[in-house]
């Protein structure tokens, strides 16, 4: 071969070399800033049996107050005068208490005391009912009441409304005698009371 052909084919080797080396290799797609997704919040309800305490979403399911439970219930005989005067023979319900001439009382039953309790400063229901001072004794108030229709003068607290009604069962033999005394007045019969003031005492009792 010519001389003059051996270097024209080493040039244009150098060429395609230096043209090879010098090439630009393409360009990796711009990367994308990383995006935070948002967190996942979880709505699956609470597992069964779980009880939910919010009283804003389930109003229903709050706590009942405690049930009183009435000391004396049923058909009771007159036991005293008194008794006979105001209701005659009783008949003591859950939350009525119905007299054979006519009186009658819707109560609502506000707490079970002991007769050792105060109903007045220095008065207690264990002297005024004649029991002892764990004996239970159960107050109501009187939310509505019927004077006796025989003998209307005869109510438990004369001509004014009688306010609570404090009632207690002993055993006597083999009776169950149930006490009852009437108290009106402004203030809840308590310890610190100033407007009460004790009506009448009536005694009924039924046999065992």
């Amino acid at each position: 071969m010519p001389v003059t052909a051996i270097r024209a084919a080493t040039l244009l080797a150098l060429s395609v070399s230096l043209l090879a080396a010098c090439g630009k290799a393409p360009e990796a797609p711009a990367r994308q800033p990383a995006t935070s997704a948002p967190p996942m919040v979880s709505s699956a309800p609470a597992p069964a049996g779980v009880p939910n305490h919010d009283p804003s979403e389930r109003p229903g399911n709050r706590a009942s107050p405690p049930m009183l439970h009435p000391v004396a219930l049923g058909l009771f005989e007159t036991g005293n005068p008194v008794a006979e005067s105001v209701t005659g023979r009783i008949r003591i319900e859950g939350d009525t208490i119905h007299g054979e001439n006519g009186a009658e009382f819707v109560t609502e039953r506000i707490a079970i005391l002991r007769g050792g309790d105060e109903f007045l400063p220095g008065q207690r229901y264990a002297d005024a009912l004649m029991i002892g001072a764990e004996h239970p004794v159960e107050l109501r108030r009187v939310v509505a009441e019927t004077w006796p229709t025989r003998t209307p003068g005869s109510a438990f607290c004369r001509d004014t409304q009688t306010g609570y009604l404090a009632i207690t069962k002993v055993a006597e033999g083999e009776n169950d005698v149930v006490r009852v005394m009437g108290l009106r007045g402004n203030d809840m019969p308590a310890p610190s009371a100033q407007d009460v003031v004790v009506c009448a005492s009536s005694s009924y009792y039924a046999r065992r």
